[in-house]
């Protein structure tokens, strides 16, 4: 049985599918009317597969660097027939996707050898933060980690009410000091319950308010500096969450938070309720930074780790 085959389940295919059912829709739409009364693959269907890639909201470097790419293959075979372009494409994608020389992960396991693993979570208000922390937290406890969840978004007493209710549901520890407290003392404290409760996962939250870059990196860096001061080396991810819906402006926040701490991870979530869902493959090439997590509806299991090709092949499958 293949890698592929043994982790991506049929259940998660099917999921993964209808996550991306309006992408694919909206994409297939597109690229029919592009190819249409064309037997060859010329610059005229270059230029409109163009259009179709930058409206998909894969994004105008990543589209040019596609479009050179199958415009190379044309070249190098001398004849390319539009019957053949899913499949060009396809291939180009998941090699745009592999350029950033990371391994998808198997299940949600943590790294081994790391214990309690320690997981900040940034991004602004509305993209999904608290839900995804939620669901990740799910996933942690399926697989047999004891998670403790901590309120480091001390200045929205909704972000508290939400992460204790999802810590309830999830059935794991939560961690919170109330509103208007320091969320670098919360992020402490919150490792130092983890070590002492023999937690295997700690997940933290941080404040979702659009700072400028300044005052963005301060808070963040006195964050994981606080962090490493109960736990050397910790945080060992810090996971920048993103809305498919939003985009470009999803690249955009992207390119903020980069700017200002190291990102050394993403979650895309609400796949499922837009057709931008290029976007992914546009951030991917465009920040090196792996997608880890993607949402693909609202339920409590529908977050999954990210499978590039699994992405690709699914972006391409025709139903």
């Amino acid at each position: 049985m293949s890698f592929f085959k043994k982790f991506f389940t049929k259940e998660k295919e099917q999921d993964l599918d209808q996550g991306l059912e309006k992408t694919k829709t909206g994409f297939f739409d597109k690229l029919t009317k592009a190819v249409a009364g064309k037997s060859t693959v010329d610059v005229e269907v270059l230029d409109e597969l163009e259009n179709v890639l930058i409206a998909s909201d894969v994004g105008l470097e990543t589209t040019i660097k596609i479009i050179g790419r199958i415009e190379g293959r044309v070249k190098h075979d001398k004849y390319l027939n539009t019957s053949e372009l899913d499949g060009i494409m396809r291939d180009e994608i998941v090699r745009i996707l592999e350029e950033n020389n990371t391994v998808d992960p198997e299940d949600f396991s943590t790294p081994p050898g790391i214990r309690p693993y320690v997981l900040l979570v940034v991004g602004v208000n509305g993209v999904g933060k608290t839900t995804t922390i939620g669901k990740l937290a799910h996933q942690f406890k399926l697989v047999g980690k004891k998670v403790v969840i901590g309120a480091g978004d001390t200045f929205r007493a909704a972000a508290v009410d939400q992460l204790k209710i999802w810590s309830e549901r999830v059935g794991c520890d939560f961690y919170a000091k109330g509103m208007n407290t320091d969320p670098a003392a919360v992020a402490y404290e919150t490792v130092d319950f983890a070590l002492k409760n023999n937690c295997d996962v700690a997940i933290i939250d941080t404040a979702g308010r659009l700072h400028t870059k300044i005052n963005l990196m301060h808070e963040l860096t006195k964050i994981k500096r606080s962090i490493s001061k109960c736990l050397p080396d910790a945080p060992h991810d810090v996971m920048l969450v993103l809305d498919a819906t939003t985009g470009q402006n999803a690249i955009e926040q992207a390119k903020q938070f980069t700017a200002a701490t190291e990102v050394s991870c993403l979650a895309l979530t609400k796949l499922d309720g837009t057709a931008k869902g290029g976007v992914a493959i546009g951030i991917s090439d465009q920040f090196k930074i792996p997608i880890k997590y993607i949402g693909v509806g609202e339920a409590m299991d529908k977050l999954q780790v990210f499978n590039k090709r699994a992405f690709v092949e699914s972006l391409f499958r025709r139903s």
